[in-house]
């Protein structure tokens, strides 16, 4: 006998595990994403907010020596897939039943950092409000637009630190106000490989900034035109005679007749000397970073260790006021008292939180310096190669721990100020078992082939050949590659190049 299959409802039991993401376990997450600056502005709302925080102007900073930093403040985002929740159970954050309920149904929403800042006054729960005008709106600083420009000119990490560490030394009038030889010496790199950068970067939009004096940047803007003729060259190297109004030494200087002259001169006064002030007059504002280095004191052996803190003046320390707590408490009414629970909890909330967030930084920038130590003391060519995974297994984070706290993070370094994601690179494997940094390799092939004896050019296989024999095992298309990616012609051109006239 056959039975036809039932499709009656029925109730059935079943137990499942899942992770709940409240608000608050939402803005720990954001938290340790955040930058200083960012984070600092959270801050300062809460403040406003809670009266049971204050600021603690006389605090100490939070610092640490490499390479043990308080591994277990940042235990609560140990595990895989569970940072939220291993941080609930660590007692960094309030409890499920003593939270305070929670029923304001727009802080559900995980918008994500900054989108607050968005529109003109309305949230968005506006209808009016359109997130795409929001952002089309805000328009980018100078900073942002030469980086911006930046990633689209370079490829190659190497070119991206060196224009970064351009953008760092701008003045107000966009000039550089360090010399090339003192950046090249910063950075660890040749002197002929910055300038190679720089001149690209001299015809970046506004064109003439980075410019080492004003003749140069006027330069940029009539090469930009087409107008940087011998005559006009020879006006540009001599502009002091311009500022004396001395025409007639100057049209025998140049070549050119009176009328000539005069036309030449009203070129020059159309140019901008000062191509920076143009956004909104506003002065590019320094790359502020959220961790410090410094070297510590030698140790018996000479060896140099390296001390990390957060950056006391972007990352204001807080205190919970429990002493106005207690005096409020002891004659307040039933809804005061349920009010000043809240506002502790989530004043304790905080604290942890901000401490936690602190430590997890410092633990994590600590081991990246501890593994690109060479880099600090040596330069670029000693770039080892890094991933978040290394990080991870050695701190005993997860690696989206890694990568959120690494994330809009910079670290001022005795090389300069760098994003914290600069320091992970893939790696080639070595002859001998060891690995080299990407950066490195595709450093040295530019080192290799600017050594070249104009009588013979090496083509990608010879510089295949002469890396194997220093231990880095790498094919010829992968030479081809980093060589196009440094803007070096191939061997035929370079041939053509330094024959002899």
């Amino acid at each position: 006998m056959a039975f036809a299959p039932s499709f009656a409802p029925r109730l059935d039991l079943r137990q499942s595990q899942s992770l709940v993401m409240t608000p608050q376990l939402r803005q720990a997450i954001q938290l340790l994403q955040y930058s200083n600056i960012e984070a600092s502005a959270f801050i300062e709302d809460e403040l406003l907010k809670n009266p049971l925080l204050e600021r603690d102007d006389g605090g100490e900073t939070v610092t640490a020596l490499e390479p043990e930093i308080a591994p277990a403040l940042a235990e609560a985002f140990s595990e895989s897939g569970a940072d939220s929740a291993t941080l609930a159970e660590s007692g960094m954050l309030p409890e499920a039943d003593k939270a305070p309920l929670d029923i304001d149904l727009s802080n559900v929403y995980d918008s994500g950092p900054g989108a607050e800042i968005y529109g003109n006054g309305g949230g968005m729960g506006d209808e009016d409000w359109n997130p795409l005008d929001a952002i089309s709106a805000e328009k980018p600083n100078l900073r942002e637009h030469l980086e911006q420009q930046a990633r689209l000119a370079f490829s190659s990490a190497e070119e991206l630190l060196i224009a970064a560490a351009l953008i760092g030394v701008l003045d107000p009038a966009g000039r550089l106000a360090e010399t090339p030889a003192a950046v090249a010496e910063m950075l660890g790199v040749e002197l002929a490989r910055l300038e190679a950068v720089r001149s690209k970067m001299l015809h970046f939009d506004p064109v003439g900034l980075f410019a080492t004096s004003l003749a140069e940047c006027l330069g940029a803007q009539l090469a930009e035109q087409n107008r940087c003729d011998p005559a006009m060259q020879a006006l540009l190297n001599n502009l002091e005679f311009l500022g004396r109004r001395e025409f007639k030494r100057l049209q025998d200087i140049c070549g050119v007749d009176a009328t000539d002259m005069a036309e030449m001169a009203a070129e020059i006064r159309r140019l901008d000397p000062k191509p920076g002030m143009r956004f909104d007059s506003e002065p590019l504002r320094p790359l502020i970073p959220d961790v410090l280095m410094r070297p510590a004191p030698l140790t018996e052996d000479g060896a140099t260790d390296w001390i990390l803190e957060i950056n006391p003046e972007t990352m204001p320390r807080l205190l919970i006021r429990r002493g106005f707590h207690g005096r409020i408490l002891a004659s307040a009414s039933r809804e005061t008292k349920s009010f000043l629970s809240e506002q502790m909890q989530s004043a304790t909330w905080l604290v942890k939180a901000l401490e936690s967030r602190a430590q997890t930084i410092l633990r994590v920038s600590a081991e990246i310096v501890r593994r690109q130590d060479g880099f600090f003391k040596h330069g670029i060519s000693h770039l080892r190669p890094l991933t978040l995974r290394d990080v991870a297994a050695e701190v005993e984070l997860h690696e989206s721990t890694i990568s959120r706290v690494t994330s809009n993070k910079s670290i001022a370094t005795p090389r300069g100020i760098f994003e914290l994601k600069f320091f992970f690179t893939t790696s080639i494997s070595g002859a001998n078992g060891e690995t080299h940094s990407a950066e490195t390799v595709r450093h040295r092939v530019g080192q290799i082939i600017s050594g070249e004896n104009p009588k013979n050019i090496l083509s990608d296989d010879a510089v295949a050949s002469q890396l194997q024999k220093e231990g880095i095992d790498i094919a010829r298309r992968t030479v081809a590659k980093y060589r196009e990616a440094l803007r070096i012609p191939g061997s035929a051109q370079r041939k053509r190049e330094k024959q002899p006239a």
